[in-house]
């Protein structure tokens, strides 16, 4: 029974931030008192081969709706192929002030600007230990926001040794755009070396544990062509596992004049939608398949993914058409895929 249509206009009389946290916990305890489904794969379909990989669909949880990895068991009776927790930074920070996070319902877009608010790698880890939970699992990881860009990759190299053992895959997140100056480690020098130092750890890593876990960059819709190619030769370069596009937008041209528009943070949900595909586009053109597209932005419905597969992503990620639409969008998405 899909109840969310009931629950939907009760949640949306919150306060969203308030909305949000009322969600997951209770979601928590649905899944403590056993109110939810057992099954972690309720929808069948095909398995995708991705990043060395077996995802048993091509649906993902995006990372920021979990980002303490607090609710993963509740999270995997909504039938995803795969979960993405974070973004985690080395230290716990309470990331900007309230209010933060404000629904452009006009448009169906949500605006944030949280901050990488967490509790830390150290706490997400131990809930990610204790979770039931067996499928594939994407940590994203982050910078601490006083950590100043020539020390991110100490930051992000603390975070890839803590998780690694933990993961199916990291993200690595360099395109939030509520973290000060932290999109400048797109550009091409800054990237470069990022890389070479990620892919270094991630070698040795391997050799440490026994065990390959793939690393992903997540990346911005508002990148001009010429630095989504300069970025896709920096990861086949660099051999990246794969690549996550995309992260939420600065633009408003899809929303002005509405109500909450003008609140600085990223903008996401369906007025991220076609820039986010446009990148995806550009990514695959460049790529000619060296490494894959997880697609994220604005999928709505399962047409909006179906649209995200063809302009060349292997996997789709959700986060605000769960809010819009409710858990029911995971079903619909991957009947759509198939």
């Amino acid at each position: 029974m899909n109840i969310y249509p009931i629950l939907k206009p009760l949640l949306f009389q919150l306060d969203a931030e308030v909305a949000h946290d009322v969600t997951l916990a209770s979601l928590k305890w649905a899944e403590r008192l056993h109110l939810l489904g057992a099954n972690t794969n309720q929808y069948h379909t095909t398995p995708r081969q991705v990043m060395g990989l077996t995802f048993p669909n091509a649906v993902g949880l995006a990372a920021g709706l979990d980002k303490n990895a607090a609710v993963i068991d509740g999270m995997a009776t909504l039938g995803f192929g795969f979960i993405e927790v974070g973004t985690v930074t080395p230290r716990p920070q309470p990331g900007n002030p309230r209010p933060r996070l404000f629904r452009v319902k006009q448009a169906q877009g949500i605006i944030n600007r949280f901050g990488f608010n967490n509790l830390g790698v150290d706490h997400l880890v131990e809930n990610v230990k204790s979770a039931k939970y067996k499928g594939v699992l994407g940590i994203n990881i982050g910078k601490n926001f006083d950590t100043p860009n020539e020390r991110a990759v100490d930051d992000y190299l603390h975070c890839m040794r803590k998780v690694y053992a933990h993961a199916s895959y990291i993200t690595v997140n360099i395109s939030s755009p509520n973290t000060k100056n932290l999109r400048a480690l797109q550009e091409k020098e800054a990237l470069s070396a990022l890389l070479a130092s990620l892919k270094f750890e991630q070698t040795k890593l391997t050799e440490q544990h026994s065990q390959y876990v793939p690393v992903a960059l997540k990346i911005a819709p508002d990148l001009t062509p010429t630095q989504v190619a300069e970025i896709a030769d920096l990861l086949m370069q660099h051999q990246i596992d794969g690549v996550i596009a995309t992260n939420t937008t600065l633009s408003r041209d899809a929303v002005q004049g509405m109500a909450h528009a003008e609140e600085t943070g990223g903008l996401s949900g369906a007025p991220v939608k076609h820039a986010s595909t446009a990148v995806i586009q550009q990514l695959s053109q460049r790529l000619q398949g060296a490494l894959p597209i997880i697609g994220v932005g604005g999928i709505m419905s399962g047409a909006d993914a179906v649209e995200k597969i063809a302009a060349g992503a292997s996997l789709v990620q959700l986060y605000s058409g769960l809010i819009y639409q409710g858990p029911k969008l995971v079903n619909d998405v991957c009947k759509s895929l198939g």
